[in-house]
């Protein structure tokens, strides 16, 4: 991360997420720990995190702009306010209101991205239910930034300093990710885990495919997928010049990686890929969406509206989401996440 008084090193936006939930005082946490000249510039609700600032300690004061500024900053939070402010929402309820503000600061993120007025998103939690009841179409960030940004494939990465994980498939039933799963996916999925391996600084990623079934099907008796799909598209991959093995069990695969055996390891499935990253800990845990033509991150945990009202959420993963998003974005070329 940018040394202390030092020049921001890269453009960020920074979301302000479901205003229910931890994000405004996550994002609030996150950025007062960092010099002035390095904070991004938060998208949001000015008046709602000014509001959440005054009950936290040691919180710099909270200044409305209406333009990207690229000179350092004061000693403030900058926030550029989106056009729907929030109104009639009470942290840790779920609520359309909540989702529609939400939504509307992710989209005018990535408009600024697009535009080229930052180098990269950082996006704060937003909640699924709250977005539905606000009629956002979208079950997720990454299906969300992929429609605004206008690209067709995108891929989830979850990444921490000992384990990087690429999803086949992110936020539908279990049911429906197994039914869909063909060969085509497995090797998409094996090229953005090359591709993201690579933006991570790994010049030669190895990268090993999990099977779907225990352990691995065990030769078709406990399921044809490793057999008919995900074997067969390993290959090809293979033979595409992709250094990758598999499937191999999921019950000893992250353990493996974790050890240092590859780089990053293909999931088949949502929670396949979560659960062994969120047993090392949210602290330094990032989600990564390769395939845009910006860099995007954001910690990997939801709005926690359990303890919302707490004002004790632990603002590390978000930390940890900014300083990925500003490494890859100036140390790595864009074209490594496509």
């Amino acid at each position: 991360m940018t040394a202390a008084g030092a020049a921001r090193s890269a453009r960020l936006a920074l979301t302000m997420g479901d205003p229910a939930g931890i994000g405004p005082e996550i994002v609030l946490k996150a950025l007062a720990a960092m010099p002035p000249a390095a904070r991004p510039l938060v998208v949001g609700d000015p008046g709602w995190l000014a509001g959440v600032a005054a009950k936290l300690a040691a919180i710099p004061p909270v200044r409305a702009v209406t333009a990207p500024d690229a000179r350092p900053p004061a000693d403030s939070v900058d926030v550029l306010a989106t056009e729907v402010p929030v109104v009639g929402v009470r942290r840790g309820e779920i609520s359309a209101a909540a989702g529609r503000t939400a939504y509307t600061c992710v989209r005018r993120a990535v408009a600024l991205a697009l535009a080229g007025a930052v180098d990269g998103v950082v996006t704060a939690p937003v909640h699924k239910e709250a977005l539905a009841a606000a009629g956002v179409a979208f079950p997720g960030h990454t299906e969300m930034l992929a429609h605004h940004a206008g690209v067709d494939e995108v891929a989830m990465m979850l990444a921490t300093p000992e384990l990087k994980v690429v999803l086949v498939t992110t936020h539908e039933p279990l049911a429906t990710a197994i039914a869909r799963l063909d060969g085509a996916m497995q090797r998409r999925a094996v090229r953005f885990a090359a591709m993201g391996a690579r933006a991570f600084g790994v010049a030669a990623p190895r990268i090993a495919v999990a099977g779907l079934n225990p352990h691995a099907g065990e030769g078709g008796r406990f399921g044809r997928e490793e057999i008919d799909v995900i074997a067969p598209a390993v290959a090809a991959a293979r033979a595409d010049g992709f250094d990758v093995i598999g499937p191999l069990p999921a019950d000893s695969v992250f353990r493996l990686a974790r050890a240092g055996r590859f780089d990053v390891v293909v999931a088949q499935y949502h929670d396949q890929g979560l659960i062994p990253i969120k047993l090392g800990g949210l602290a330094d845990g990032v989600n990564v969406t390769l395939g845009l033509p910006f860099v995007r991150t954001s910690p990997d945990h939801g709005t926690a509206f359990d303890i919302a009202a707490e004002l004790t959420a632990d603002p590390a993963s978000l930390a940890a989401a900014i300083a990925t998003a500003e490494r890859l974005a100036v140390h790595k070329n864009h074209s490594t996440l496509v």
